[in-house]
């Protein structure tokens, strides 16, 4: 990072920190009074409940689905399956198994109260200290083993087949990556259920599956060894499951998660209140499990214009950083998103891009930022495209990013072959190591471009958020705040699975979670 740093206001950076949590407390009202499908779903995996029915159908979603049509989801599934549970002296899964047949647990008669409190206890302690096992697991591993220095180098793998991402991610790993993201494939985000068992077969990415993450939870760990620092893993939690992939990475040692407030709504058009609700629990999740998340800003860059949209994104860092501590979140798990997407015709847009990235990285000092490469304005010509990257490389090492997503030349042409792969991360050693140190010898002109680019972003962040906070989150949503897209307040996909909170409404592991974390979620 720049040893002398930009001279920002720490007047308007607390205004507008204090303004995103005053937005952040609004939408919190509403998180409190709802609960989900997906959410119940999460609450039945973690009870133990696996695997499918003889038609392919997850028995957690017919468990939630038989309680949620009979109108008695308002209560919770653990209400329901805490009851069967002393009833029937059965596991959850084996109740989940007659379930699909002809069980009617919304139909058991009620048991004794202390009972039901002392079963669930019982499984909500085994779910915890599984996840507990896994962040201890995963912290001998970085002790031991060591993780790459910053910016980590973040490769993408998206074949389809998992046991072939795993080829791919093994041979990123021996050529100098330090995380592997998993893609997941086109539109898995819209389906309501999470696949089951592993995949060979993905347009676009591969399935975000608990056998999937196994497996290459499993290889990372095996070419972790062989390369000496720990290779970290990467997948989605975002769509109509997020808690429940949430859940599934927690279980199988993931260490980052792409979780957003807002990027469901925006890009997926999924309901607003699905998934505020969804996003609240599954970053507990990620809290308690010690992963780190990553947001979505960059994403607003490629409907919006980069230069004149540029205060959007740190605004919106500024309401994920809230919503995220508000949910448990430690500033150290917080991999806020931002993108380098100007357009390489502008003059002097190398300064503006250091601009932007400097000041969210003065802003956020803490955080591991997420740093995205160009792709709005790569062509096809993968000779320019090497230059764009190699830019790309020279900002993040000089403005201090953490988490560095690698550039393919081959971008707007096709999924990155290994070869792809192997000229960006030699762009981005190359580029890095050459500029390891260049941030401590330069420092920025007071009255300069620079300077005087970040003031002027940092000036209409505050306007922006009071804007907001005038009108509420959801409204400025609905009116295209962000991205240039608007979406409706009370439609959206997913919608049909939002249910008002019962006043005995019960969630063990909301209420555990929330109370080692420090969480307030009443």
């Amino acid at each position: 990072m720049m040893k002398e740093q930009l001279s920002l206001d720490q007047g308007k950076v607390r205004q507008a920190r204090e303004l995103a949590h005053s937005i952040a407390l609004q939408v919190q009202e509403d998180i409190r009074k709802h609960t989900t499908v997906t959410i119940e779903r999460t609450v039945a995996r973690l009870f133990g409940i696996d695997g499918t029915d003889q038609d392919g159908i997850p028995l957690a979603n017919i468990l939630v689905d038989q309680v949620n049509r009979a109108g008695l989801l308002d209560r919770g599934i653990a209400f329901w399956l805490g009851n069967a549970l002393v009833a029937l002296g059965q596991a959850p899964q084996q109740i989940a198994e007659r379930c699909a047949g002809d069980l009617r647990i919304g139909e058991l008669p009620l048991q004794d109260p202390r009972k039901v409190e002392e079963v669930l206890a019982l499984y909500t302690e085994r779910a915890l200290t599984a996840i507990s096992k896994q962040r201890q697991r995963r912290e001998e591993y970085k002790e031991r083993l060591g993780v790459g220095e910053e910016p980590l180098k973040y490769v993408i793998v998206a074949s389809g087949n998992i046991f072939e991402d795993v080829k791919q991610a093994q041979a990123a790993a021996r050529q100098g990556a330090d995380i592997i993201a998993v893609i997941r494939t086109t539109a898995q985000s819209l389906l309501d259920y999470v696949p089951y068992g592993t995949t060979t077969e993905g347009f676009g990415g591969t399935y975000a599956t608990q056998a999937n993450f196994q497996v290459m939870r499993s290889a990372l760990d095996e070419v972790s060894e062989e390369v000496g620092r720990y290779i970290q893993l990467v997948n989605y939690c975002s769509g109509l499951c997020m808690p429940e992939i949430a859940a599934m990475g927690a279980l199988e040692r993931l260490d980052m998660m792409l979780n957003d407030a807002m990027y469901g709504i925006l890009f997926r058009d999924i309901n607003m209140d699905r998934t505020f609700a969804d996003q609240y629990f599954s970053r507990m999740i990620n809290a308690y499990a010690g992963i780190i998340i990553n947001t979505g800003e960059d994403n607003y860059l490629t409907t919006a214009d980069a230069f004149e949209k540029a205060h959007t994104v740190l605004a919106s860092n500024l309401i994920n950083e809230q919503m995220g501590l508000k949910a448990g979140l430690k500033p150290w798990q917080l991999g806020l998103g931002h993108a380098f997407e100007l357009d390489p015709k502008m003059r002097n847009g190398f300064l503006y891009e250091l601009a932007t990235a400097q000041t969210i990285r003065q802003v956020f000092p803490e955080a591991p930022l997420k740093y995205m490469p160009p792709t709005k304005h790569m062509t096809g010509d993968i000779f320019m495209g090497h230059v764009q990257n190699a830019m790309f490389n020279l900002a993040s090492v000089l403005t201090g990013q953490s988490i560095h997503l690698l550039g393919m030349l081959t971008e707007a042409i096709h999924t990155p072959h290994l070869a792809d792969r192997i000229l960006s991360l030699e762009n981005a050693h190359y580029v890095m190591e050459n500029a390891r140190d260049l941030a401590g010898e330069i420092s920025f002109r007071p009255d300069g471009i620079i300077q005087q680019r970040s003031e002027a972003v940092l000036d209409q962040v505050v306007c922006f958020l009071q804007e907001i906070a005038g009108k509420g989150l959801k409204r400025s949503i609905s009116e295209g705040y962000f991205a240039d897209i608007k979406r409706p307040l009370q439609g959206g996909k997913g919608r049909d699975g939002v249910l008002r909170k019962g006043l005995d409404y019960q969630n063990p592991f909301m209420t555990k979670m929330g109370q080692e974390l420090g969480v307030d979620h009443d």
